[in-house]
């Protein structure tokens, strides 16, 4: 079974019978403003990729992951299936809400999972008493969540870490929007035994169609997801497109402010709409909803596409590019008081 995700745009205007042209797409989260790619040689399309071309190194730069193995992947996605085998069958905690592929990949891998709510972990800041940790094997963690924007601090995620790699456990932290707040993030623990991190190009730096990631683990866990992928499993272009971005610190830092001065307008926005914050990140903002499909369907009716998420009732909205995209969003929010 496939699971549902943000980005259906040809869908949706069938759906509607909208032009696919007139949408404003907010269903992602991925930066409206991405990274410009420039021209890629024609060498690099020739050529069967190489694992000697320096981006290990240029990886471990940018994240800060000096000691880790480093293994190139095409998007999370690809690791978030993969990790599952090779474990034997165990009991993994699936934070919720959260990404769902996650619990789909390791549930589909034969392994017992074990939903882990806010209020589980005392909201991951309260008191040293882990002991629902102990239930575990492997613990995933969302960081920053999506769909809720909540950030867990490196010195609890380390904690935790501790008393599950006490039992030969794992840690699993997917940092897919975490690039705007890299301080929370745990690249630079990369390494320790049982720790495995997840960043991909896809949100923050705007490039989801170029499917490129990586996994920053200790190096028994990354042999094993070498041999699970198999060779050449991330395309050569996209393998200059992550040496050429990562190493574009200037660009970074400007999109870190653009970005966190775009979720500020988006949030005065939904809450003078009357709706009410749920959370949200420098990606998006997510507001709580007893009938998140009506607000859905609504907006889709105006030809603006957000993410539902039914339990609990969530409506999840990326950022508008430009002023004339937040004034589509901002009519669209006004219109509906009418229907």
């Amino acid at each position: 079974m496939m699971l549902e995700h943000g980005g259906q745009l040809n869908d949706a205007a069938e759906r509607w019978g909208i032009p696919r042209s007139e949408w404003l797409d907010l269903s992602t989260g991925i930066n409206p403003i991405g990274w410009p790619v420039p021209n890629i040689p024609a060498e690099v399309w020739q050529r069967l990729p190489e694992a000697d071309d320096g981006l290990d190194d240029i990886i471990r730069e940018w994240s800060g992951a000096s000691s880790a193995a480093c293994v190139p992947v095409p998007g999370s996605q690809a690791a978030i299936m993969a990790l599952p085998r090779l474990r034997k069958p165990c009991r993994v905690g699936i934070p919720v809400p959260g990404y769902r592929e996650h619990g789909h990949s390791w549930r589909h891998a034969g392994h017992r999972i074990v939903p882990i709510a806010p209020e589980q972990t005392g909201g991951g800041f309260s008191g040293c008493d882990d002991r629902w940790l102990d239930q575990l094997d492997v613990l995933v963690w969302i960081n920053p969540n999506n769909p809720t924007g909540a950030i867990i601090p490196p010195s609890t995620l380390m904690r935790w870490h501790q008393r599950l790699q006490k039992r030969g456990g794992w840690l699993v932290v997917d940092e897919a929007f975490m690039d705007a707040t890299p301080a929370f993030s745990l690249c630079f623990h990369a390494g320790l035994p049982g720790l495995v991190v997840l960043r991909s190009l896809g949100k923050f730096f705007g490039l989801a169609g170029v499917r490129a990631g990586v996994v920053l683990a200790d190096n028994r866990i990354a042999e094993g997801l070498k041999q699970a992928l198999g060779p050449w499993v991330l395309s050569g272009p996209a393998r200059y497109v992550m040496r050429q971005v990562l190493t574009d610190t200037a660009w970074q830092w400007q999109a870190r402010t653009r970005l966190q001065r775009s979720a500020c307008t988006l949030r005065e926005m939904l809450q003078a709409a009357g709706l009410t914050l749920a959370g949200g990140s420098a990606l998006f903002q997510t507001v709580r909803i007893d009938n998140p499909k009506i607000l859905a369907d609504q907006l889709a009716a105006r030809a603006v596409l957000v993410r539902v998420f039914d339990q609990p009732g969530m409506v999840r909205f990326g950022l508008a590019a430009d002023e004339r995209q937040s004034q589509k969003l901002m009519e669209a929010l006004a219109a509906r008081k009418c229907d």
